[in-house]
């Protein structure tokens, strides 16, 4: 049977959504390999690198950058921060929040993924900063919304160890009713009058004092910020447990979903659509996308030698840190043949999910994990030329459901480069990536609806104008 390329296969003519995936940091997932003599991954603290890559990345008109963050470093493999020291996994790093007015100003559509935890401020304080945000980037702001996982993180706080997994989205979920109220709740549409004539900026009687008092937080009195392009910022989600992906239906616009092979990525997606009808949305009310990495170059067979040549200069000691931290086990304990298996723990649940019960047809060793997380971290990664990887993204979203990818990098800023010149042009010239960007603010690019929560989104009920606490 001849083959069909999926360029020419009218099954597939929905278009992919793009995200860069990247942390503020040296090595994200892909330890190692800033030590090759190109490579610009040591410049994060340079405004000029960010401002860069916000320009490839909006040229190649990507959706958003998504800024990942964790709170702690990986001192769970051996017991000790060494390793991740060493090769510069996810430490040293800085906060993402900054980055995001140097790149606004230097763009126009581009959006920013913002990752905060729900575990470690105040609500209020990180409403109004995404509020900020908001209003500096006229509306481009997604908030990546995480628990934490790391118990050095929680240590750093101040706390005794990292609170229970399904608490920490317990507590989330009050979070996010009180920023529902700020955000949506306090200040009607249009109280902002700007009358210069009769010297009244806003209308009293149309903002209104919110009253909080959930199992977790309090809050009472009216929101000090005017509403911002979106009000609540486009909401992206990314937990795996069976608690996050309940979490993930009640709350999230975007879901970000890791897995390594084809079949856990389409698990993963269909218990995502059930959750959402569950939480009685329907099951298209969030996009999914899927951690992916590509290595493109304009002759298949030199992206493959590029590929080999990338995993040879992996640090598999910061793999396996970064392992390690994610799912909660010191894997320095175990011998490499040992083969991985399912444990609750109150770390990343679906980071070891990912390489044990998520696809029953495939057994991971801790050799097969660690070197498959060198190069990616959890998503799959495809080398080829443009046809080539064209070829296999449309597959994978075919076969597995998901609407787009957060693309990861090994080579920094080569990766994105070589997405832009060479595989967008190809998915362009299926149909299968916008030709342009749409006009209005991140939700309305992403969704094709807003600029607002959809209504049967739970932070939609606050828009009324009399806002009461909003539980769970």
């Amino acid at each position: 049977m001849k083959n069909v390329r999926f360029g020419s296969d009218k099954r597939m003519t929905r278009q992919l959504l793009f995200n860069a995936f990247m942390m503020n940091c040296v090595a994200h997932l892909a330890p190692g390999q800033w030590t090759a003599p190109d490579d610009q991954a040591t410049s994060y603290c340079d405004p000029a690198y960010w401002i860069g890559i916000a320009r490839t990345l909006e040229r190649g008109l990507f959706d958003g950058l998504f800024l990942g963050d964790v709170i702690g470093v990986y001192d769970v493999d051996g017991g000790s921060p060494a390793a991740a020291l060493r090769s510069a996994s996810q430490v040293p790093m800085n906060d993402p929040f900054p980055l995001v007015p140097l790149m606004a100003q230097a763009t126009r559509h581009l959006g920013f993924g913002i990752t905060a935890s729900a575990s470690y401020e105040h609500p209020y304080l990180l409403a109004r900063r995404f509020t900020t945000l908001d209003h500096l980037t006229r509306g481009r702001v997604a908030w990546n919304i995480v628990t934490s996982y790391l118990d050095s993180g929680a240590r750093s706080l101040g706390q005794a160890q990292l609170v229970a997994h399904d608490e920490r989205y317990d507590r989330a979920d009050d979070y996010l009713a009180l920023c529902y109220s700020l955000w949506e709740g306090s200040w009607e549409e249009g109280a902002a009058l700007r009358d210069a004539g009769a010297g009244v900026y806003a209308d009293p009687s149309r903002v209104h004092a919110i009253a909080h008092d959930g199992p977790y937080f309090r809050s009472q009195g009216i929101y000090q910020c005017e509403p911002s392009p979106q009000r609540t910022p486009l909401l992206f989600q990314a937990g795996g447990s069976g608690r996050g992906r309940r979490f993930a239906a009640r709350h999230a616009e975007c879901i970000f979903a890791g897995a390594p092979t084809r079949e856990g990525l389409r698990r993963t997606v269909a218990a995502l659509r059930e959750e959402l009808v569950l939480a009685g949305r329907t099951p298209d009310a969030a996009k999914v996308f899927a951690m992916f990495t590509v290595i493109v170059d304009a002759d298949g067979h030199r992206a493959r030698e590029r590929l080999a040549a990338l995993r040879a200069r992996a640090d598999l000691d910061g793999a396996r840190a970064l392992l390690s931290g994610w799912t909660g086990i010191d894997l320095s304990r175990y011998r490499p043949d040992d083969s991985l298996a399912y444990v609750d723990t109150d770390a990343g649940q679906s980071a070891l999910a990912s390489f044990s019960s998520l696809d029953p047809g495939k057994v991971w060793t801790v050799r097969d994990a660690v070197e498959f997380v060198a190069l990616g971290g959890r998503g799959a990664v495809v080398a080829g030329s443009p046809v080539e990887v064209a070829d296999q993204l449309q597959s994978w979203a075919e076969d597995t459901g998901i609407d787009g990818f957060n693309l990861a990098y090994v080579e920094s800023p080569r990766t994105f480069n070589d997405i832009v010149e060479l595989l967008v042009p190809e998915l362009q010239r299926r149909g299968a990536y916008k030709q342009r960007y749409a006009e209005g603010t991140l939700r309305e690019k992403l969704l094709g609806h807003g600029p607002h929560l959809a209504s049967d989104h739970p932070g939609h009920a606050l828009r009324a104008g009399r806002p009461s606490p909003l539980t769970f």
